[in-house]
């Protein structure tokens, strides 16, 4: 009788499901971390922004007309990203609500459900 040198169906099967199963836990996990991840970033880019608005608002008086401005005067070296967006063009300037000079006294991210950091 001769003996077959490959796997039957049944243990390819079973390969198989263990490695489905191993995924369907896998993955959830990796995008929790890779969103956490993210938003970390969010907030030190945003922290980052927002000390130069307040550096630039000590040295001047006033606050800046654009967010381009901070890098005009050299408080930073470029806009960054939107960790979400993948842009620099999508950050939000919110104007000062009395009546001090410039037009951004602070910045939010566009992103949808990341306007409260």
């Amino acid at each position: 009788m001769k003996k077959g040198h490959g796997f039957t169906l049944v243990e390819l099967m079973v390969v198989m499901t263990i490695i489905a199963l191993l995924i369907s836990v896998v993955v959830p996990d990796y995008i929790g971390k890779m969103r956490r991840a993210e938003e970390a970033v969010l907030q030190q880019n945003l922290t980052v922004m927002r000390e130069s608005l307040d550096k630039h608002y000590a040295d001047t008086g006033r606050y800046p007309g654009s967010l381009e401005e901070l890098v005009a005067k050299h408080y930073l070296r470029a806009i960054p990203k939107d960790p979400f967006t993948q842009s620099a063009a999508t950050w939000v300037a919110v104007p000062p609500q009395d009546n001090r000079k410039g037009n951004v006294w602070d910045v939010k991210s566009s992103a949808k459900g990341y306007e409260r950091y």
